[in-house]
């Protein structure tokens, strides 16, 4: 799925709203690293790190369903708040993990629902997909701490995780007020060079 174009939507938008920066990713492709070099570059900026809810059954489903219905509300009162938000994860990961079996339900309809409901936000949005070029490298940052809270890690888990990001990034890439940007952070100096071009940060 990766490939040399990094942005797979539009070549950049400007609706002249507050930004939301949205960093999704398998576990180990460096979420956490890049959400803070964008709150620690991006001036007046609020980070959110949301790590989803542990519950696997049907009951995790509504869990899920309260924590995002609960989050667009929010979203909704602070689109006339003058801050740009970056979020660590979202709605997007839940979707991953059903659909890769870690979940004991389809989450499908209700992310369905969630990107209708990002679409009629006003924010201009950046969806940054983060990938390895090298799957290996995987292995090597989860070694040096973090477990997976839903999946026992391997390099095909990862492998997997990875493509299915990838995957989702271009349904982001339709909605109208968001960027999909694949993002490989194999370098993190070439990275950030990518993201400070796309956001504009000096």
């Amino acid at each position: 799925m990766e490939g040399k174009i990094y942005r797979i939507g539009k070549p950049g938008i400007n609706l002249g709203n507050e930004r939301m920066v949205i960093v999704e990713g398998p576990q180990g492709a460096g979420k956490s690293t890049l959400a803070n070099y964008l709150r620690d570059n991006i001036p007046g900026a609020n980070l959110y790190r949301l790590s989803g809810q542990k519950d696997k059954t049907l009951t995790g489903l509504e869990h899920s369903r309260k924590m995002y219905d609960a989050l667009f509300e929010y979203l909704t009162k602070m689109q006339s708040v003058p801050m740009d938000m970056i979020f660590d994860r979202t709605f997007t990961t839940e979707e991953v993990y059903s659909r890769l079996g870690y979940k004991d339900y389809s989450f499908t309809e209700d992310y369905e629902a969630y990107l209708k409901m990002l679409e009629r936000l006003n924010y201009d949005i950046y969806y940054f997909s983060l990938y390895l070029r090298d799957i290996e490298l995987y292995k090597q940052r989860l070694d040096r701490g973090g477990h997976h809270n839903y999946q026992s890690f391997s390099v095909d888990n990862s492998r997997n995780q990875q493509e299915t990001f990838l995957e989702i990034s271009h349904d982001l890439s339709e909605l109208k007020n968001v960027n999909a940007i694949q993002l490989p952070m194999d370098d993190f100096d070439e990275a950030y060079d990518i993201v400070k071009d796309t956001l504009k940060i000096r």
